[in-house]
């Protein structure tokens, strides 16, 4: 039987039986569109994160206070940790120590609201270095001043708000100038920031910036700081610049056991293998539990392609009869199989290409200062066209070499 004509045949032994061909690529079809759609989000998020991390710059280095969490539960931790405190940021200034440095900052995070009269909001609010902030992200004010060293120096209460923040408080009217509350404590608007979105996972709209030490004295009455942000001179600069970083804080705290930090150094690098490997652990589990559901899938093909093997008992009689052999039956069932699986698997591919777009689309509108991008991976949709045919194969041989050893005489008596 040459090829041409057993798919023919197969083709009409699918159609014969309409709604259980259907049930059957349905189970392939949700396979399939699973595998699309992990990927597709999968790869939008990686690319996400990489695009904000991205906006730091490769020079950034960022370190924690307590020891590197190893898990979502000691995240929480290093927030409160206390380790890294102004002899600390003092020692990281000495160009003995650290000369890849060209810029330093200590950051301390305030929770809580901001208040002007009436209005109420719910900024993210920063204990920082504005001319920092500026350096690092090149966003200035659209309005007024960013507040300076000196200002920080004498723990003075002035704040650099976000757009969102002015809109939320002052609706039209001028915000440089006047005066609103953080825990009860007057700080005097400087400048108000462009709108600029989501930049590093941080909605810089909704931003307040006021001298660190001001944070640290009159709003949390601490000494230490909750992190603190470093600019190397160069890319190629940031490996040395941490191991000198590593270095000076373990000589500070007296840390002669690495195993012992009590901080953790963050580079972009490291974030961006990080994130690609969670990314890809996470694949992998999903994908696992996908072939668990292909498995199934597969199984649901053996049992209708045996179910059909026995209802066509006397049609493979009678096709033996007339000169085909056992090859050819056999081949007839598993192209059948095959059908049906790579039918369900093209079908799970345009399906999964819909809802991929679909959710790309409604993350993109429910959370809008996320930059998520569509993205289509090509093998995603080789993967899935290869795995459903395969399926086919392997969870159609058994039936078809069942049907192929029956034989005429007792297949022609069979009512």
């Amino acid at each position: 039987m040459n090829i041409k004509h057993g798919f023919k045949t197969a083709i009409r032994g699918v159609g014969a039986q309409k709604s259980r061909s259907a049930l059957t690529i349905l189970g392939i079809v949700i396979g399939i569109t699973s595998i699309i759609l992990m990927m597709s989000i999968g790869r939008g998020a990686e690319a996400l994160i990489l695009n904000e991390l991205g906006a730091l710059g490769a020079e950034m280095i960022v370190i924690r206070p307590g020891q590197e969490p190893k898990g979502p539960a000691e995240i929480a931790e290093t927030i409160f940790a206390d380790s890294l405190k102004i002899r600390d940021v003092e020692a990281l200034q000495r160009k003995n120590n650290v000369p890849g440095i060209v810029n330093i900052a200590p950051v301390v995070i305030v929770p809580g609201s901001v208040s002007y009269k009436n209005e109420t909001f719910a900024p993210t609010i920063f204990g920082w270095s504005a001319e920092f902030f500026t350096d690092l992200y090149g966003i200035y004010p659209e309005e007024g001043t960013i507040f300076d060293e000196n200002d920080i120096r004498q723990r003075s209460s002035v704040a650099l708000i976000g757009p969102k923040v002015k809109e939320e408080l002052f609706g039209e009217s001028e915000a440089i100038g006047q005066n609103i509350k953080i825990k009860d404590r007057k700080f005097k608007v400087v400048g108000v920031l462009p709108k600029r979105g989501q930049v590093s996972f941080v909605n810089m709209d909704e931003l307040v910036i006021i001298p660190y030490t001001t944070a640290q004295t009159y709003l949390l009455g601490i000494d230490y700081y909750n992190e603190v942000v470093v600019k190397a001179a160069s890319p190629d600069a940031v490996k040395q610049t941490v191991y000198d970083i590593e270095v000076t804080l373990r000589a500070m705290h007296g840390i002669t056991d690495t195993d012992k930090d009590d901080f953790f150094v963050v580079t972009q690098e490291g974030i961006t293998k990080q994130v690609s490997s969670i990314i890809g652990a996470l694949t992998i589990f999903l994908s696992s539990v996908v072939a668990i559901a292909l498995v199934v899938a597969g199984i649901g093909v053996m049992n209708i392609m045996l179910v059909s093997v026995t209802e066509r008992t006397r049609e493979v009689g009678l096709r033996k009869a007339i000169g085909a052999t056992n090859k050819d039956i056999m081949m007839q069932f598993l192209m059948e199989a095959m059908i049906l699986t790579g039918v369900g698997g093209m079908i799970g591919i345009v399906v999964g290409a819909f809802f991929s777009y679909a959710a790309s689309f409604l993350l993109g509108y429910y959370y809008s200062n996320l930059q998520w991008s569509f993205t289509f991976p090509i093998s995603a949709a080789i993967l899935g066209l290869v795995v459903s045919t395969f399926v086919g194969l392997v969870f159609g041989l058994y039936p078809a070499v069942k049907a192929s050893k029956k034989s005429p005489i007792e297949a022609l008596r069979y009512e």
